[in-house]
């Protein structure tokens, strides 16, 4: 059962999507341990987001290839390191029932989650994916955040626009506050940010527009996925590179 403290939690990252000066976004790193939670939050930001495949790869797992119960440990452990609020990426919910996962999130102490909309790299029919969002909801409650991923873009949609357009009417409709559209240009940003009634989120890459370049162009949130995680491996490989070999 959620207490007190749990809701306070998540309204506190509702207030966060909703208190914004237009043209800003609410920027939320991607811990994918404790230690990395820790230094972001140390650094001022003022709530988080597990990455999926950030958490797998401290893991020992290819992306996508984390059983729930270690996701849900981990995110846990992230909850746990930190006193600001964490939202987690469960990829479409390790095939749990909505009541499974909402338990879950609860006892793991997010105060809110992503679900996408494909699995195994294929997109799944969108009123299927708007009546498991339906069921999620209700599970959750009203409180948690749910954040309706949209994978129109990563899956070769012939017309991804309006696709997510479509997808993202639906979801909000089953009870999603948010919706997360992958891998979206930013004019295509700009266009789902006017039509749909709940904040866009948007991923930054470290090779794409940053996340003030997002916002501007309608983001209300940006997340960067693994992108932060792969950065730091990368740092830990350039390390290793330098290091002598003992014999």
């Amino acid at each position: 059962m959620a207490t007190a403290d749990d809701a306070e939690a998540a309204a506190r990252f509702r207030r966060l999507h909703r208190d914004r000066k237009p043209g800003e976004a609410l920027v939320l790193p991607g811990a994918w341990d404790p230690a990395s939670a820790r230094i972001f939050a140390q650094a001022g930001f003022s709530a988080l987001a597990t990455p999926s495949a950030g958490v797998a790869a401290s893991l020992g797992y290819e992306d996508g290839a984390c059983p729930a119960d270690e996701m849900f440990a981990a995110v846990t452990r992230i909850t746990r390191a930190v006193t600001i609020p964490v939202s987690a990426d469960i990829e479409r919910g390790y095939g749990l029932p909505p009541a499974e996962i909402a338990a879950r999130l609860r006892a793991a102490g997010a105060v809110g989650c992503n679900l996408e909309d494909s699995a195994d790299g294929v997109l799944l029919p969108a009123g299927e994916q708007a009546d498991f969002l339906a069921d999620v909801r209700a599970a959750l409650g009203s409180a948690p955040f749910l954040n309706a991923r949209i994978d129109v873009y990563i899956r070769g949609a012939e017309e991804p626009l309006a696709e997510a357009l479509a997808r993202g009417s639906a979801y909000v409709a089953a009870g999603a506050d948010g919706v997360y559209p992958i891998g979206a240009p930013s004019e295509d940003l700009a266009v789902l940010a006017r039509a749909l009634p709940v904040p866009v989120n948007a991923l930054a890459e470290e090779d794409g527009p940053r996340a003030a370049e997002l916002a501007a162009a309608g983001a209300a949130r940006v997340t960067f996925g693994g992108g932060l995680a792969a950065r730091a491996y990368a740092g830990v490989r350039d390390l290793a590179a330098e290091l002598p070999r003992g014999g």
